[in-house]
C-alpha cells in the first residue's frame, strides 16, 4: 500500500524530507487500530514496556509526567480530561505493529527507532515542543488537532519546573485536524502541539538520529579496539623554533593527518554506521541465546515451518565491499564473501521470510552460519511456533 497519498516518494524525499511538514490525507483509507484503549492502557502495567503518563494539569504542577509500569489505581484516579498515555516500541511485543513500519521501507530500515502509541482523552496532550528526529504521526481514533510552530535548537527557551521538555515559546504558523487514516510529517526540531479533541489515538513513527557525538563515540570505539601502538603523533622534519611553547599550524596539521587516516577507511566507517544503528533500544531484555544450535537442527526447523520472521526486537542491515559483505544486527557484524550477497540482502530488505528461500539462498557454509547465530539468538523465528521455542 503506498502510504504518501498524492505524493509519490520521489517528490517526498525531495521536497519534504527533513525539510517542512507535509499533511497526508487519507494517507490509510479505513485504518482500524490494533489496540482498544483498554489494552494499550494493559500493556502499561507491565514492567517491561516504557510507559508514560503526561497530565496538563497535574498534582505537582503543569505538565506532570510519570513513568510506567502503572496499576488500575493510577487509571482511576486520573482527571476526566488533558491527560496523555504514552507506550513506546509497541512494535517489539506486537508483530501486527511491526508490519505497519514495512509501509515507510522507502527509506533505509535501520533508521525506523520505534511505533509509539499515544491515547489522549478529550484535551489530552504533551505540550508544545519539538524533536531531535522524523516522525510520521498516524491519526488511528478520534480526532487530534496539531498546530505547527517555529523551528528551535538547543537555545529554544524551555519551561523551568516540568520535567517533560515543554517550549516556553510557541509561533504558530499552521493548525490542522486529523481524522482515522490521516498522517502527518514532521522533520526534526519544528515546533508542534498536538490537542485530543475528545478521545484519540495516535501512532507515532519515529526515526533514530544519531548524535554527532554518539557517531564519533562509537567511531572512537572501534579505532581504540584496533589500533596498535606503533601508531603515534610524528613530527620528521620539523623546524627549528624560537617559541617552544606554541602548538602551530603545522602540529595541528600533522593532528588532524593523524586523525583523518583513522577515519579514513569506508569498511571501519561501515562498521561503525552498521553496529550502532542496529543496537537493540532495549538491551537488557534481550533473551538468552540458546545453548547449542547447528546448522542441521535448523535445517530442521526449515523443514517443519514454511513461515519465518525476524524478530521484533532485532534490527539487521548489510554492506557491501568489492569481495566481501558484511551483515548487521543488534550491535554485531558478519563478514561474509560476496557471493552470499543475496542472502544478506534478502534478510535486511525484508521482515518475513520463505523458508524455500532461505534454504535456496544458504548454500554456503558461512551463509549457514549466520542463520544458524540468527536462529541461536532468536533473532530469526517462525511464527508458527511458540517464540523461544
Amino acid at each position: 500500500m503506498h502510504i504518501l497519498g498524492h505524493l509519490t516518494v520521489e517528490e517526498f524525499l525531495r521536497d519534504y524530507w527533513q525539510q517542512k511538514p507535509v499533511l497526508i490525507r487519507n494517507a490509510w483509507p479505513d485504518f482500524e487500530p490494533l489496540l482498544s484503549s483498554s489494552e494499550l492502557a494493559g500493556l502499561s502495567l507491565e514492567e517491561e514496556i516504557e510507559s508514560r503518563l503526561v497530565e496538563e494539569e497535574g498534582k505537582d504542577g503543569p505538565w506532570t509526567i510519570r513513568t510506567g509500569p502503572f496499576t488500575e489505581d493510577d487509571y482511576r484516579a486520573l482527571p476526566e480530561s488533558k491527560w496523555t498515555l504514552l507506550i513506546q516500541a509497541v512494535d517489539h511485543w506486537i508483530p501486527e505493529a511491526a508490519d505497519i513500519l514495512e509501509h515507510f521501507r522507502f527509506l533505509p530500515s535501520w533508521r525506523i527507532d520505534d511505533l509509539m502509541i499515544s491515547y489522549a482523552v478529550d484535551g489530552g496532550s504533551v505540550g508544545p515542543h519539538y524533536d531531535q528526529y522524523d516522525v510520521f504521526l498516524l491519526q488511528a481514533e478520534g480526532q487530534r488537532e496539531w498546530r505547527i510552530g517555529q523551528m528551535c535548537s538547543d537555545d529554544s527557551p524551555i519551561l523551568k519546573g516540568p520535567k517533560i521538555r515543554v517550549l516556553q515559546q510557541f509561533d504558530e504558523t499552521e493548525r490542522w485536524t486529523l481524522n482515522p487514516g490521516d498522517m502527518l510529517y514532521l522533520p526534526p526540531q519544528l515546533a508542534h502541539y498536538g490537542i485530543a479533541q475528545g478521545e484519540c489515538m495516535t501512532y507515532s513513527i519515529g526515526f533514530r538520529a544519531p548524535s554527532q557525538a554518539e557517531l564519533a563515540q562509537a567511531a572512537m570505539d572501534d579505532i581504540l579496539a584496533s589500533a596498535s601502538e606503533d601508531q603515534r603523533y610524528t613530527d620528521a622534519g620539523i623546524r627549528p623554533t624560537q617559541t617552544p611553547g606554541l602548538i602551530d599550524q603545522d602540529a595541528i596539521g600533522r593532528l588532524r593527518a593523524l586523525l583523518t587516516a583513522a577515519l579514513n577507511d569506508d569498511e571501519r566507517l561501515q562498521q561503525v554506521l552498521g553496529k550502532l544503528m542496529t543496537e537493540a533500544k532495549y538491551p537488557e531484555q534481550l533473551p538468552e541465546p540458546r545453548d547449542e544450535a547447528s546448522w542441521d537442527e535448523l535445517h530442521d526447523e526449515l523443514n517443519h515451518y514454511q513461515q519465518w520472521r525476524r524478530s521484533e526486537f532485532a534490527r539487521f542491515a548489510y554492506s557491501q565491499q568489492d569481495n566481501q559483505c558484511c551483515f548487521f544486527a543488534l550491535g554485531h557484524s558478519w563478514s561474509l564473501p560476496a557471493g552470499d550477497l543475496a542472502l544478506v540482502a534478502y534478510l535486511a530488505d525484508n521482515s518475513q521470510y520463505e523458508t524455500e528461500v532461505l534454504q535456496t539462498l544458504a548454500a554456503s557454509t558461512t551463509a549457514q552460519s549466520l542463520l544458524t547465530s540468527l536462529w541461536q539468538r532468536h533473532m530469526l523465528y517462525s511464527p508458527e511456533t511458540e517464540f523461544g521455542d
